[in-house]
């Protein structure tokens, strides 16, 4: 069965093709990827960042969702002491805030153009293009071989971690997504993202499928950075308590692994700069406070990480922290139904 079938089948009454119209729209975007995939990519690039001003311009409530979130990322930066002048600057001035929400939106289209340029992007091409910043880290964490646990976040090129561990291991990456209302685009977004070596695989699915890539000695990724269907712990980030997705603490402390946070950030000249933060998980103590020690530290890994280029973190435009946002409380998404039992 291939993925997008596996997926499809989790989906209950959805049909496994889409509508007409869904299809012949997905058909564009691939067409419109494939060409984008072999043009220039500065030209590109620039269309995109126009793009992105126009979006901007139109979506005055999706800037100020990410004002206030910005706002309180810059607040948190000059209590820690983190990210660079124009980002701490936010935390006080509305013009620097307001530079970076309109920088937030380009990037938020360059992610996209990303995504699109996907199918193109040999091993080759993703070491050579890719400076690592942390390379002890790095290597201590490829250094042994067996099970490997990978958090990231909706933050620059979130597939390029991705990339690289399948460039570097040759293994194939176990990632979950949430369910599409579209499932000719959900298709396609697993055939593109499988081409390149991961897997994805339905939320409801996601514990058992990630459980049995660790247990054969594979890689598991998850994305952790808010609440999409559920199944939070509410943990310090950025400087208020945040319901985030619990599943790297549980599958962290019942196997005794490490959490690897991994940032891919986009830098000039169509290169990616990487970082890889550990962290330990207390050998002691109860699952509950093992867990909640793991997920408290991932999310102090994840600030330092966007601190390197807050205006590329992309979840700002979502809810976060319930007292801004109560919605983040529910999700942002949706877990699938259940299939459907077999006719006996």
């Amino acid at each position: 069965m291939t993925a997008p079938e596996r997926l499809g089948a989790a989906t209950g009454a959805m049909p496994a093709r889409g509508t007409f119209v869904q299809r012949v729209r997905v058909r564009i975007i691939a067409g419109v990827a494939g060409l984008l995939a072999a043009l220039p990519e500065a030209p590109i690039n620039a269309l995109s960042d126009a793009v992105g001003e126009v979006w901007y311009r139109m979506d005055g409530a999706r800037a100020e969702r990410a004002r206030r979130n910005l706002r309180r990322v810059a607040e948190h930066f000059v209590a820690r002491d983190l990210g660079g002048v124009r980002i701490r600057a936010a935390a006080t001035h509305d013009g620097a805030l307001e530079g970076i929400v309109r920088s937030a939106f380009r990037h938020a289209v360059r992610y996209y153009l990303d995504m699109a340029r996907l199918p193109g992007r040999s091993a080759a091409v993703v070491i050579d293009r890719l400076t690592i910043d942390t390379p002890e880290t790095v290597e201590e964490a490829f250094r042994v071989p067996g099970p490997l646990l990978f958090v990231a976040m909706h933050f620059g090129s979130v597939e390029y971690p991705g990339l690289y561990v399948v460039a570097r291991t040759r293994r194939r990456v176990t990632a979950p997504m949430e369910t599409l209302n579209d499932p000719a685009l959900q298709a396609w977004i697993l055939r593109t993202r499988g081409s390149a070596g991961i897997d994805l695989v339905a939320l409801r699915d996601a514990r058992r499928a990630l459980t049995d890539a660790l247990d054969a000695g594979g890689t598991a990724a998850m994305v952790a950075d808010r609440n999409v269907a559920g199944g939070t712990i509410d943990v310090p980030f950025f400087g208020a308590p945040a319901p985030l997705p619990m599943g790297p603490g549980l599958l962290a402390a019942e196997r005794d692994l490490p959490i690897w946070v991994a940032a891919v950030r986009r830098a000039r000249g169509g290169r990616y700069r990487a970082q890889l933060r550990k962290v330990e998980i207390p050998p002691d103590g109860t699952r509950r406070a093992r867990v909640t020690a793991a997920m408290t530290g991932m999310a102090r890994a994840m600030e330092e990480a966007i601190a390197e280029a807050p205006e590329q973190w992309w979840s700002v435009f979502s809810p976060i922290w319930p007292d801004l946002d109560p919605e983040a409380r529910a999700g942002s998404g949706r877990m699938e139904p259940a299939a459907p039992e077999a006719p006996r």
